[in-house]
């Protein structure tokens, strides 16, 4: 199983001490900004430690990472077409920071249309794939499932698959698949994960997902509104994300956990990482309901 998290990368050590929270957690994969989600500003490419993370990387098993767009990157936006093209110029750039860096995959929020509709929306996002994905474009872009919270896009498989659709080097896209969004949306993975599965294949190809985001919801499925809750403590439920997690189809897809850090309630102004926790019970493969007071009693 390819297991691991969200994990940061600033200060000095920068993409070193995001491998170093990886091994520290238990995760043998993880997901990382190439800078703040906030804002275009990135160190450069000298400054981010790639050798030496890689070499940890390698004294311990972990083979590949997930690098995640900024959520500033809206190209679906037609009303302000400087949004646009500032998308458009970073995402082209995080592509490379992503290359340089060694991951195969940047998942992606396709965007929100604003009001504007979903039609100018994916014909949007269609352009602005289509200007930054040549055939030489060494790493895949993952196209997120998205809750349907506001106007976002990518709410159903049909959006994804008319991205694909109209995208000329569509052999550069992929999915991530995030549990809590598509639970939000009204899909039963709960229940039917497979049936699931068989629209997605149907539509986009089950081949193309690249990346889970493994996070349990803290809604009623079909409420669209997009609110993490941790592994097992949620509306989804442990067993069901278990079943995805050990589905024999997607034992090679790396398993991102995405987990509220969680509140001490004797005090207001902290809260801890679940990771580590989080990664044990899933690797055990057993609920423990005392998990997230664990987690408090480990940071005191």
């Amino acid at each position: 199983m390819k297991l691991g998290c969200h994990v940061g990368m600033s200060g000095k050590e920068m993409m070193l001490g995001s491998v170093k929270d990886a091994v520290a957690f238990g995760a043998n994969t993880f997901m990382l900004y190439t800078g703040a989600p906030q804002n275009t500003r990135r160190k450069d490419i000298s400054e981010l430690r790639i050798q030496e993370a890689h070499e940890l990387m390698a004294q311990n098993g972990i083979e590949e990472f997930v690098v995640h767009a900024p959520y500033i990157i809206n190209l679906a936006n037609t009303v302000n077409p400087a949004t646009y093209e500032i998308a458009v110029e970073f995402l082209a750039k995080e592509i490379d920071r992503a290359t340089a860096m060694g991951s195969q995959t940047i998942v992606l929020h396709p965007g929100s249309h604003v009001g504007e509709g979903v039609d100018k929306g994916i014909a949007s996002i269609v352009k602005g794939l289509n200007e930054v994905l040549t055939a030489d474009t060494a790493c895949h872009i993952a196209l997120e499932t998205m809750a349907g919270k506001g106007s976002e896009i990518g709410r159903n498989f049909e959006e994804l698959a008319r991205i694909y659709d109209g995208v000329s080097h569509n052999d550069k896209l992929r999915v991530c698949f995030d549990t809590c969004h598509t639970s939000d949306a009204g899909y039963d993975i709960i229940h039917d994960f497979d049936g699931v599965v068989e629209k997605f294949d149907r539509l986009i190809g089950k081949d193309q997902i690249a990346v889970f985001h493994m996070n349990d919801s803290k809604n009623e499925p079909g409420a669209a509104k997009d609110r993490h809750e941790n592994f097992g403590f949620g509306k989804i439920g442990f067993e069901p994300l278990m079943y995805i997690m050990n589905h024999p189809d997607f034992m090679e897809v790396p398993k991102i956990l995405e987990s509220p850090y969680i509140k001490d309630l004797e005090n207001s102004k902290k809260s801890y990482e679940p990771f580590k926790r989080e990664i044990a019970m899933i690797r055990n493969g057993k609920f423990d309901p005392k998990m997230r007071e664990k987690v408090v009693e480990d940071n005191r």
